[in-house]
C-alpha cells in the first residue's frame, strides 16, 4: 500500500477529479437536537455529519468528519429503503447507467458493517445483483476518526477508529493536509492521474499519524471502561445464557416500536418483498424490514412466534451475537452507537450487554 501527502489546499482538486468519474458524496456538518448525555466526559462532541452530493454542496460546508456520519453508510447506499428488484439486468434502473457512486468520509465501523452486508447479499448460493452492482462499482474513500461521540463504542469490539483495509482511498488528517493511503488498483489509477498533487509520505508524517491513532484508542478505551461493556469473546455466551433474563421485559417498557434502531443500524439487513400494481403491470419491490416490528415474523395463518415485544428485542440480540458469531465468526454490531442516539425510549445496547454479563458472571446481591 502506498501512502502520499495531500495539502489541505488541494483537497477540492482531489474531489473535483473524483467527481468527474463518480457521483461523489461528501460529509457536511449539521447541528442536531438529539443528544446522548455523556456521564463521564462533558467535552465529547455532539455535532453530526451527513453525506451530501458534492455537486449540490457549497465548498464552505464540506468538511472532514471526525467520526461516522448519521447514515448507516453501507446499508443506505448499497440497499435502498424501497426499490424495484425484478429484471435488473434486462431493465437496469437509471442509476446503473449513470456514474457509480463515491462515498467520502466512511469510517472503519461502516467498513466492518459492509462485511455483514456482503455475507447476506453475496455470500449465499445466489448473489443479489442489485447489491453486487452498487457494491463493486462504489469508490470507498474512508477516513481516520480523530474524535468520538459518547455513543461510539467500536473499541469494545476491538474495531479500530481507523482503517487498514476495505477502502480505495483512506484519509488521515494532519495539521496542514492529509495522508492518503491508496488501497486498491482502481485507486492507484486515479492517483496516477493526480500525481502532481501527491507527495510520498515522509517518516515523520507516518510516525505522527501512528501516534495520533494510538492516543485516540487510549482515550476511547479509558472512556469505555466506565460502561463496562463485555469483551467480544463473551457476547455469544452471555446472550445465550440470558435467554430468559428479565432484562428483555425491563428494556421494552419504554419501546414505542418506531423501528428507528433497525433502520439506522448499518449491519441490519432484513427486508420483505411485495408485488404491487404499477402502470398496468405488477412489479416486485423490496423494502427494509426488521425483527422489532410486530408483523415481521407473522405468518400467513396469522400466528406470530415473536408476538411480544420482549421476544423481538431478544431475537435481535440473538441474531447479532449468536447467529453471526456461529456463521461468520464475528458479531453483527460495529459499535457505531447510532441505535443509542436514535432511540426515543433511551434503550442502550451497551447497558443490555453489561446486564447480561453481570447476570451470568457476578453473584446475586
Amino acid at each position: 500500500m502506498e501512502t502520499y501527502f495531500l495539502k489541505s489546499t488541494d483537497i477540492f482538486k482531489f474531489y473535483d477529479r473524483i467527481a468527474s468519474e463518480y457521483e461523489l458524496y461528501v460529509p457536511v456538518r449539521v447541528k442536531t437536537p438529539v443528544k446522548v448525555k455523556c456521564e463521564y466526559q462533558s467535552h465529547l462532541p455532539t455535532d453530526d455529519y451527513l453525506l451530501k452530493k458534492y455537486s449540490e454542496a457549497n465548498k464552505e460546508e464540506v468538511c472532514f468528519n471526525e467520526y461516522r456520519c448519521v447514515e448507516p453508510t453501507a446499508r443506505a447506499f448499497f440497499t435502498h429503503f424501497k426499490e424495484e428488484v425484478c429484471d435488473y439486468f434486462a431493465h437496469p434502473p437509471k442509476e446503473a447507467k449513470d456514474k457509480p457512486i463515491a462515498l467520502c468520509g466512511v469510517k472503519n465501523c461502516d467498513i466492518f458493517s459492509t462485511r455483514i452486508q456482503d455475507f447476506v447479499f453475496l455470500g449465499g448460493i445466489d448473489e443479489d445483483p442489485v447489491y453486487k452492482a452498487r457494491r463493486e462499482n462504489a469508490l470507498i474513500i474512508s477516513g481516520d476518526c480523530p474524535n468520538f461521540k459518547e455513543a461510539c463504542f467500536c473499541r469494545a469490539f476491538e474495531i479500530n477508529p481507523h482503517c487498514n483495509e476495505g477502502f480505495d482511498f483512506n484519509f488521515s488528517p494532519l495539521t496542514d493536509g492529509f495522508l492518503v493511503d491508496v488501497g486498491s488498483e482502481r485507486a492507484g489509477k486515479l492517483a496516477g492521474l493526480i500525481k502532481d498533487m501527491l507527495v510520498p509520505a515522509g517518516f515523520g508524517q507516518l510516525s505522527g499519524r501512528q501516534a495520533k491513532r494510538e492516543t485516540l484508542i487510549r482515550q476511547m478505551e479509558s472512556h469505555l471502561a466506565h460502561h463496562k461493556i463485555p469483551r467480544k469473546e463473551t457476547l455469544q455466551e452471555i446472550v445465550l445464557a440470558g435467554y430468559n433474563s428479565k432484562i428483555w421485559n425491563e428494556e421494552m417498557f419504554t419501546c414505542v416500536e418506531c423501528g428507528g434502531c433497525i433502520f439506522i443500524c448499518d449491519t441490519c439487513h432484513c427486508f420483505f418483498l411485495s408485488d404491487e400494481p404499477r402502470d398496468g403491470n405488477t412489479k416486485r419491490y423490496r423494502a427494509w424490514d426488521g425483527c422489532l416490528l410486530k408483523n415481521f415474523s407473522r405468518v400467513a395463518g396469522g400466528a406470530n412466534p415473536l408476538k411480544m415485544r420482549h421476544m423481538r428485542l431478544r431475537n435481535r440480540y440473538m441474531k447479532k451475537f449468536d447467529f453471526f458469531v456461529d456463521n461468520l465468526g464475528v458479531q453483527a454490531c460495529c459499535g457505531c452507537g447510532r441505535c443509542i442516539e436514535v432511540c426515543p425510549g433511551k434503550i442502550d445496547i451497551r447497558h443490555i450487554l453489561r446486564k447480561l454479563y453481570e447476570e451470568k458472571h457476578l453473584p446475586a446481591v
